[in-house]
């Protein structure tokens, strides 16, 4: 709930799938219609649209502020325990096993093999053939894509986008990113991503054009918020076929000229496409999409802190990534790990685990469930017990590193880590860094003045994570996500050694609380031998995004 400029208005859901167009806004003065504070809220005509009564705008309003009092809290996404009263008194949930990771010494040959790279799969980027055919000389229309979520289901959507508009030989609209409800960050694609390297690399492969020409001016977002538009495609079915775009969205390209989707993400298939369909998106995702200048520069920048922290820069970023993937081998740089740790309290309420905050912890996690979700919450149904033995629960910060540690990491690891604001704060990571003293993160490698470009802007954060999790020697993620989806699959491309949790025998380790450490030590090795970049081919209605063999690789 928020209020400005004499408007109120809540975000219905605070899920990363929340339809764009659906937010829940009702205006305190219906005479001030067209004037909102913010283009990507949805006004009151739209709600209509969707169903929800205008004789019930006043009591909604009403429903609202006093929802605001009741829970203001909840909408909080600061993470330390002063804020979460609830987190005053974190402890290790595993002492037993904590105290021997701490004290245990990693052999040398271990350590030699954990950082070996790959060795080569017998698989390679897919290469394009040189004879393409040119492009049609009339395009059929143009076609906008409005995306919702994070960064990295953003970036599958604009994959997506560029082949939709190659079924329909459309001219694509550069995509246009929603306002995350979650992150809150209004960062453009030209914010994030190199947009002329973006349209260069495929400019023999679709028409891109970064705004509409004058005569579609009025096709924006504000104007599919007011009313129902013939011009706008709402119906798309997720992982609708090539079929569907051909039968339901050309015929409006070809009447209007312009058709607005909406939502987008997740709405093409995965099977059934031509196959020039399929190296098309992989060439979007592996070649095209480039963060911008300063971000590269900046992910630089901390590679060569993390590789050479005691000496001078040296090659990092892509000249780096060329060289391990390739012949040499770069024996004088650094080794280190990156760790994704998504483990906010959105993450943690919507779980539904016990993480051993006691019962002020479990009443404010339900509270906030309640408040978001009202409640409806599919893992609340089970326990604890059941959720965790079925690799249902996030792995804490604790616990993660346990895992690291089982594997060999030891206290000369140096590990940064990939996050944006943990749950329970500095109280939560304190075992991780109690593991791992020599862990780094975005704020400890740089300077205030490095990050002032990208200070509070939530995508942008996630693009530097995303750059230097791309590099690094190893990468590993505490639990499922599109951050996970989209590094796994980009790094599995490159051939670089990732390593994806068990989570279900995770879960029964942890809830083994007589567990010795070496009993514990020997199951996450031996459960982890075939997790550590081993390719997979896809299977049918599987990621292209997570598993981008054979689609987007031939056998070498």
């Amino acid at each position: 709930m928020a209020t400005n400029n004499g408007l109120i208005y809540h975000y219905h859901s605070l899920h990363q799938h929340s339809t764009p167009f659906s937010f829940i806004y009702t205006h305190t003065s219906l005479r001030k219609r067209g004037h909102f504070p913010d283009p990507r809220l949805a006004p009151l005509p739209f709600i209509m649209e969707q169903g929800y009564p205008c004789r019930g705008a006043t009591l909604v309003a009403l429903s609202f502020l006093l929802f605001t009092l009741v829970s203001f809290s909840a909408f909080t996404h600061a993470s330390s325990s002063s804020v979460y009263p609830e987190l005053n008194h974190i402890k290790p949930r595993h002492s037993r096993l904590l105290r021997s990771a701490v004290q245990r010494e990693t052999p040398t040959s271990q350590l030699s093999e954990l950082w070996s790279p790959l060795e080569s799969q017998g698989w390679k980027a897919y290469v394009e053939s040189q004879n393409k055919p040119t492009l049609p000389e009339k395009s059929e229309g143009y076609i906008q894509v409005f995306l919702d979520g994070g960064l990295n289901q953003q970036r599958m959507g604009i994959c997506d986008a560029v082949a939709v508009a190659k079924i329909l030989n459309a001219t694509l609209v550069i995509p246009y990113l929603e306002l995350n409800p979650v992150w809150r960050d209004s960062s453009s694609f030209m914010d994030i991503f190199d947009v002329d390297h973006f349209i260069d690399v495929l400019k023999d492969d679709i028409s891109i054009v970064k705004e509409l020409p004058e005569e579609y001016s009025w096709s924006t977002r504000e104007y599919y918020a007011l009313a129902i538009r013939e011009t706008r495609i709402k119906a798309a079915p997720v992982h609708a076929s090539a079929h569907w775009y051909l039968e339901n969205v050309l015929p409006v390209l070809q009447s209007y000229g312009i058709a607005a989707i909406s939502p987008f993400s997740h709405r093409l298939s995965f099977d059934n496409l031509p196959m020039d369909i399929q190296h098309l998106r992989c060439k979007v995702n592996f070649e095209a999409l480039i963060f911008v200048p300063h971000i590269r520069t900046l992910g630089d920048a901390l590679i060569s802190r993390l590789r050479y922290p005691q000496g001078s820069a040296r090659e990092t970023g892509s000249s780096y990534l060329q060289e391990v993937t390739g012949a040499g081998d770069s024996k004088s740089a650094g080794k280190f790990v990156v760790l994704h740790l998504r483990f906010d309290k959105d993450m943690a309420a919507h779980s539904a685990c016990d993480f051993g905050g006691g019962k002020a912890e479990k009443w404010a996690l339900a509270k906030y469930r309640q408040v978001i979700w009202q409640g409806r919450v599919l893992n609340s149904q089970f326990t604890d017990e059941e959720l965790r033995s079925q690799g249902r629960c996030p792995m804490t910060p604790e616990e993660v590193g346990l895992l690291l540690a089982a594997l060999g990491f030891d206290n000369s690891t140096r590990l940064y880590l990939a996050s944006h604001k943990v749950y329970g704060g500095g109280a939560r990571i304190a075992t991780l860094r109690e593991l791992f003293p020599l862990m780094e993160d975005k704020k400890s490698l740089t300077s205030s003045e490095e990050r002032s470009q990208i200070k509070g802007k939530a995508s942008l954060l996630a693009a530097l994570d995303y750059y230097v999790g791309l590099h690094s020697d190893i990468f590993i993620s505490a639990s499922p996500g599109n951050m996970h989806n989209a590094l796994v699959g980009h790094r599995t491309y490159l051939n670089l050694k990732t390593i994806r949790p068990n989570m279900a025998l995770m879960g029964q380790l942890f809830l083994n609380k007589s567990i010795e450490w070496v009993e514990f030590e020997d199951a996450v090795v031996e459960g982890h031998q075939n997790r550590q970049g081993q390719l997979r081919l896809r299977k049918p209605k599987q990621s292209i995004y997570t598993y981008p063999a054979p689609d987007c690789m031939c056998q070498a």
